[in-house]
């Protein structure tokens, strides 16, 4: 079963696919490399056969008398060659050894038609016994025989070097296919090895990237997969206490209250009675904005759009906060042209701009301004929201958009709040397909600045005077 497991390796599948690859490579190139080397070595062979051949013709040509003829035969008497003359009836003039049945052979063939230059009559030198070739002259004919055995052993002697060539190969194809294999499958062991401890929960894993290649891509998204989901897991950690302490502190207000109110018959009763209503008001629009988060999260969430003033829409806002911001002595201005229409869901871009102008009431000081202005700048139509409160930490401003984020980390009543405003202001202008951007100092104040989609505001030719 182990072996079985190594050959479902990827380390083991990369390696035979590049193995059987370069083996076939190499064997082409050691089969072509063998059969032009041998052809070229049996090729020089006849060409030294048919040149001696042709020495002795010359020879024989310039001193045709039996002194010449003679010296020609001791000389090759000496050689592994072997040379007879014959006269123009092919009878044996001189051999420089005996002749036996394959030479007899070979020169009772007709030679056909023959120039000058000789040819090689005898070309099988893998199942004869002689090669031959022949070259006339004037009163004969001269036939050089060399033993097959010496080419056949000398072709033997280079098929053994291209063996032991090929098993080198061989052997470091195969050492360098397993190093290959291995560092290319290392990056994807540890890639599996993460995403195992992944799925145990152990999101504490960290993936050395190699390269920049897909392999390196595919390790840079695992490692961002973890610490995303780190970071979900934080979240769900941060939500359930946020959830926990958020109904809590208001039901501890409800059920202190109430007790009060149960044990005393006094005057006062009506002022418990109107914090536990204000608590339970609060309790009730938390779970609202949970109920309207989570239907954004299963897509549920729809928008009804539908064209309607924007400046009417933005002074019945003005209308029913005015008692609270004048009771804060906070003047709210609000600019907008009247005769502008905007093409929205209304009553969702009234959760959005009462956000908006709550957290803008809520953080700024008494005796200070807000401007609720809408204006054309960089050929966009444009909602803002300007105070001049205390501002937001630059290190927080990338976060106040998340749920269940507040600026004051201890939870303290004095600016209430449950961290899920912002939150629901976000995903109500992204499914409008608008833009929704803050920019803040401390001490300065905080803009709020959404800018609509350029079909979602209609201008009249008022508006554009």
């Amino acid at each position: 079963m182990t072996k079985l497991k190594h050959l479902n390796h990827i380390s083991f599948k990369i390696g035979l696919i590049f193995f059987v690859i370069m083996i076939d490579l190499e064997g082409f190139v050691i089969y072509f490399l063998h059969q032009n080397i041998v052809k070229e070595r049996v090729k020089d062979e006849f060409n030294s056969l048919l040149v001696r051949s042709n020495s002795h013709r010359d020879v024989l040509e310039q001193y045709n008398d039996p002194d010449s003829i003679h010296r020609v035969a001791v000389m090759e008497s000496k050689s592994d060659l072997i040379v007879i003359v014959l006269n123009g009836n092919k009878k044996s003039i001189i051999a420089s050894r005996p002749l036996d049945r394959g030479m007899r052979n070979i020169i009772s063939k007709p030679v056909g038609k023959i120039t000058h230059k000789g040819k090689i009559i005898e070309k099988h030198w893998e199942d004869e016994k002689y090669i031959a070739s022949v070259s006339p002259f004037k009163n004969g004919y001269v036939y050089m025989f060399k033993d097959t055995k010496q080419v056949q052993q000398l072709i033997s002697q280079m098929n053994h070097h291209f063996w032991i060539a090929g098993l080198l190969a061989f052997g470091i194809t195969l050492i360098l296919i397993i190093l290959l294999s291995r560092i290319l499958a290392r990056p994807l062991i540890n890639m599996k090895v993460a995403t195992k401890k992944i799925a145990k929960g152990d999101l504490s894993v960290e993936i050395p990237v190699y390269s920049k290649d897909e392999l390196g891509q595919l390790a840079e998204s695992i490692r961002t997969l973890a610490r995303e989901w780190n970071h979900l897991r934080e979240e769900r950690s941060e939500f359930l206490a946020s959830i926990s302490h958020e109904l809590r502190t208001p039901l501890t207000y409800i059920k202190g209250y109430a007790d009060i109110a149960r044990k005393n018959n006094c005057a006062d009763n009506e002022t418990y009675l109107n914090i536990i209503y204000e608590e339970a008001a609060k309790l009730s629009d938390m779970i609202q904005n949970l109920f309207d988060l989570a239907k954004m999260d299963r897509n549920s969430f729809q928008i009804q759009k539908q064209n309607f003033p924007l400046f009417q829409m933005l002074k019945q806002i003005e209308h029913k906060l005015s008692p609270a911001f004048q009771n804060k002595r906070i003047i709210l201005t609000v600019k907008c042209h009247p005769s502008i229409q905007l093409i929205a869901d209304p009553v969702r871009f009234e959760q959005v701009v009462i956000n908006l102008l709550d957290n803008a009431y809520k953080y700024s000081e008494p005796h200070t301004n807000i401007f609720l202005t809408v204006k054309k700048a960089d050929g966009a139509w444009k909602l803002i929201v300007q105070d001049h409160g205390k501002g937001i930490p630059e290190e927080d401003l990338p976060y106040i958009f998340e749920r269940f984020y507040r600026v004051d980390k201890s939870r303290s009543r004095s600016f209430g709040g449950t961290g899920l405003g912002l939150a629901i202001v976000k995903e109500i202008v992204e499914a409008h397909n608008w833009h929704i951007h803050a920019d803040s100092r401390e001490g300065i104040g905080t803009t709020m600045e959404i800018r609509f989609q350029g079909g979602d505001i209609i201008e009249e030719a008022a508006a554009r005077r």
